[in-house]
């Protein structure tokens, strides 16, 4: 298993999937979810209507269509409201509900951008620390994905990962 975190535009990335910060009716939004309909256009936010919703700490899967990763898993994490609202748990079963998306269907890399950080406001570091555990113990327990990228939208991000204990 390969983790690893970059600087870098998860759109652009060409893995099996990428994973969008989606909201729970799998609508266009703003941060990660607008960047990543922008780029895989109208299509994307037509399967995902077919798809109805999501529940938060639950993913979905859907083509990928103009972007250069095949299939787009759609993991709703959590809003923070002070970390006792279960938004440990919310998180890392987002991670792991995306992770299964993957195994089911047989992709071997996915990359994933910091869940809930946005405007979402989920903290950074205990939301990174999440995301590697969770990450690494879904891919020791068995998976098909091999090698996950973290997809960070700016140093300041990455250095969260690095803290986690990703490298490059």
């Amino acid at each position: 298993m390969a983790l690893s975190a970059q600087v870098v535009d998860i759109t652009t990335l060409a893995v099996d999937a990428i994973v969008n910060a989606a909201n729970e009716e799998l609508a266009p939004g703003g941060g990660v979810c607008g960047a990543i309909h922008r780029a895989a256009g109208p299509e994307l936010a037509r399967a995902c209507a077919a798809l109805g919703s999501c529940p938060t700490g639950d993913a979905r899967i859907t083509p990928g269509f103009r972007l250069a990763a095949a299939w787009v898993i759609h993991a709703v994490g959590p809003r923070w409201y002070g970390g006792h609202s279960g938004e440990p748990e919310l998180l890392a079963a987002a991670y792991r509900a995306a992770l299964r998306r993957a195994t089911e269907h047989e992709l071997r890399s996915v990359a994933f951008p910091a869940i809930s950080t946005g405007i979402y406001g989920y903290p950074l570091d205990p939301a990174t620390a999440i995301a590697v555990a969770t990450v690494q113990a879904e891919l020791a327990a068995g998976s098909s994905v091999e090698t996950v990228r973290f997809a960070c939208f700016s140093p300041e991000v990455l250095a969260a990962y690095r803290r986690a204990g990703v490298e490059g």
